[in-house]
C-alpha cells in the first residue's frame, strides 16, 4: 500500500515557507521566528507547535478591522513543520526581500511574524463605494503565503502608460508602490463584475505586480459601507 501512495510524502525541507502540491502551504517553524496564519488553516503538523488565536500584535490591530475586511490570525509557535490550506484554493508563496505586497485580506493565508504589516484604505476609491477599499499591507523580510481560488495569474505592469484594469472581485494583491483608480464603466455592467449591480474595475499603472484569481470574490469589494 505504501508504494502507490509514495508521491505524496512530504518532500525534503527546502525553504521556510514552499507549496506541498497547489492546494497546500508547508512551513518550517523554529523557535524565535513565529508565524501568523488564518484562523482554521491549520491540516497537520509535526513537531511541537503551539497556537495562540487573536495575539496581542493582531488586537492593536483589530480596531483598524471594523469595515469587516479583517482576517481572523493565529499565532504559530514552535519547532517542526505545519500544513495550512483553505478549502482546497491554489497557495502562492512570495518572498519579501525589503519589498511590500497589498493583499485582499481574504486571501491572507500566512507570514512570518516579524513582517510589518496593517489594515489600510487603497487611495483613489472612496469616492466609487461609501469608504472603498481596505486591503492588508505586509513589509519587510519573509515570507508571505497567498492563496488563490484557481490558478492565478500575476500581471506585471511594466511602468508603461498603459493601465492594467482589473474586476475588483478577482483581485489577490498588488504592488503597492502601483497608482491605483477607480473606474465605472455603465455599458459594460452585464460583461465584467458580478456582485456590484455596476461595473467597477480598478487600473492600476506604474512599476510592479497584479496577482488577479480566476474566480470573483462573492462579497462584493466595492459594496457600499456604513
Amino acid at each position: 500500500m505504501n508504494q502507490p501512495l509514495a508521491g505524496y510524502a512530504p518532500a525534503p525541507v527546502t525553504a521556510r515557507m514552499e507549496n506541498h502540491g497547489n492546494h497546500m502551504l508547508k512551513v518550517a517553524l523554529q523557535s524565535g521566528s513565529d508565524l501568523l496564519a488564518r484562523v482554521g488553516s491549520m491540516v497537520a503538523y509535526e513537531g511541537f507547535i503551539q497556537y495562540e488565536p487573536n495575539p496581542p500584535a493582531v488586537r492593536q490591530i483589530a480596531r483598524d478591522w471594523a469595515t469587516g475586511e479583517g482576517a481572523p490570525l493565529m499565532k504559530c509557535s514552535g519547532d517542526g513543520l505545519l500544513y495550512l490550506a483553505d478549502y482546497g484554493a491554489d497557495v502562492v508563496v512570495i518572498h519579501l526581500d525589503g519589498d511590500g505586497i497589498s493583499v485582499n485580506a481574504t486571501n491572507l493565508l500566512a507570514f512570518d511574524a516579524q513582517l510589518t504589516w496593517g489594515v489600510e484604505r487603497v487611495k483613489g476609491l472612496a469616492k466609487f463605494a461609501g469608504q472603498g477599499l481596505w486591503n492588508t499591507r505586509i513589509s519587510g523580510q519573509g515570507w508571505v503565503a497567498l492563496t488563490s481560488r484557481g490558478t492565478p495569474v500575476v500581471v506585471d505592469c511594466g511602468g508603461g502608460e498603459d493601465e492594467t484594469y482589473v474586476d475588483p472581485d478577482a483581485l489577490v494583491a498588488w504592488s503597492p508602490n502601483l497608482k491605483v483608480k477607480g473606474k465605472r464603466s455603465f455599458k459594460a455592467q452585464s460583461l465584467i463584475g458580478r456582485g456590484s449591480g455596476e461595473a467597477y474595475q480598478m487600473a492600476f499603472s506604474g512599476q510592479g505586480i497584479v496577482v488577479v484569481q480566476p474566480s470573483e470574490d462573492s462579497t462584493d469589494r466595492l459594496r457600499v459601507r456604513g
